[in-house]
């Protein structure tokens, strides 16, 4: 297994994600939980000591089956992260009453790593807002070692994120981003990255195949992948590159089977790095995925709006949604000014007449909306998360 330096501590550069644990037969969406403790067993037996859950995970199951499954080993040999939930839409916000129950989901009188989940456009106030005391009450909780190491997670812009490390970022140790080849380029992996890295803050990422997506990039780019490294999987290269970053200190995968398991344990066993060919080839693969439309970020579309639509970046968020339809992506467009959405577009055709790639901006935007339409709101999600909470607690 390969490890970080962290603070003195050695941690395996994989961690388990358990936001998609394997689920159960049926449709209670009930995890599995039997699984769940054999792939946590093949991944301690294997080196992996790093396990990151969070209060919404599978309508809050994930905090109670990690909590049993990890509560078999010595509390000393594993690190356990989970997250507080303040970016999700509530009337109020009560930090202690969340941790508390967290602790106690979880059979544990500690967190190795506790983080603020999603610090982003719509979430920013609500973490510095002096009414609920987040920062200063979990800053309490790690004098009294009750959090060992806190940190944050983001889905916002870099504009965003030096907004918050300007305010918070001597408290934070730590930073969880999404980050991969293609949002390295797509989602401004690289900026989020090299800010971190100028502020001394390690660098943890989630999404690292993109949710699968990576994992299964099309037949011609796949074949490609193979023919140069036969051994190994397509999911594989995601980790590979990767782990060419040195501020990379933990990698979470979102795990759901055996299989995923022992792929990515082979993985972070040891292997080649990738080379400057090969680097390119996972480059010339993101590009193709993000080509949807041609748009080359020249802004002459944007003089002549009259609704001031940034184009660029919406039509960025189309390719976005046409690699893989998300929530985090309907959250990006959600976190602006109503009149700013894709919807608001008058199809004028103003911005059409003076682009260079001739794109059909229009059209572009309406797609858009239609696909955000599709995917669940964030306050969607929160009442989804809700009745999942309420069965599994009526499931004891």
């Amino acid at each position: 297994m390969i490890y970080s330096d962290f603070k003195g501590m050695k941690l395996s550069r994989l961690g388990f994600g358990a936001m998609r644990l394997p689920l159960a037969p049926g449709e209670d969406g009930r995890v599995d939980e039997a699984l769940v403790e054999k792939m946590t067993r093949y991944a301690i037996e294997h080196g992996v000591n790093y396990f990151d859950t969070a209060y919404p995970y599978h309508g809050g199951q994930s905090e109670r089956v990690m909590g049993r499954v990890l509560g078999k080993y010595p509390r000393d040999s594993y690190y356990l992260a989970t997250k507080y939930p303040g970016h999700q839409i509530s009337e109020t916000y009560n930090p202690a009453e969340i941790f508390e129950e967290q602790l106690k989901k979880c059979g544990v009188e500690y967190f190795d790593f506790y983080l603020l989940h999603n610090v982003y456009e719509n979430s920013i106030e609500t973490y510095r807002d002096p009414r609920w005391g987040i920062m200063e009450y979990f800053l309490e909780q790690k004098k009294q070692g009750r959090i060992r190491h806190l940190g944050f997670s983001t889905h916002g812009s870099p504009e965003l994120m030096k907004e918050f490390l300007d305010q918070y970022g001597d408290e934070m140790e730590f930073c969880q981003i999404q980050l991969n080849y293609l949002d390295w380029t797509l989602q401004n992996g690289r900026e989020k990255y090299e800010l971190l890295t100028e502020r001394g803050i390690p660098v943890w990422v989630m999404e690292p195949v993109r949710g699968g997506r990576l994992a299964n990039p099309g037949e011609t780019a796949a074949a490609e992948l193979k023919e140069l490294r036969p051994e190994e999987s397509t999911a594989s290269w995601c980790f590979r590159w990767l782990q060419e970053l040195p501020n990379v200190k933990m990698i979470l995968s979102g795990m759901s089977d055996m299989a995923q398991m022992e792929d990515n344990v082979k993985t972070f066993s040891g292997g080649r790095a990738l080379d400057e060919k090969e680097t390119e080839k996972l480059y010339a693969i993101a590009d193709v995925l993000k080509s949807s439309v041609p748009c080359t970020g020249c802004r002459y579309c944007c003089d002549g709006c009259p609704k001031g639509l940034d184009i660029p970046m919406l039509i960025t968020t189309y390719n976005d949604v046409c690699v893989s339809a998300s929530m985090n992506t309907r959250m990006r467009v959600e976190s602006m000014p109503e009149d700013k959405w894709p919807s608001a577009c008058v199809a004028c055709g103003k911005c059409a007449k003076v682009c260079p790639q001739k794109i059909d901006v229009p059209g572009v935007m309406k797609k858009l909306t239609e696909a955000l339409e599709k995917i669940p709101s964030w306050a969607e999600l929160c009442r989804q998360r809700d009745e999942e909470a309420r069965r599994d607690r009526e499931r004891g």
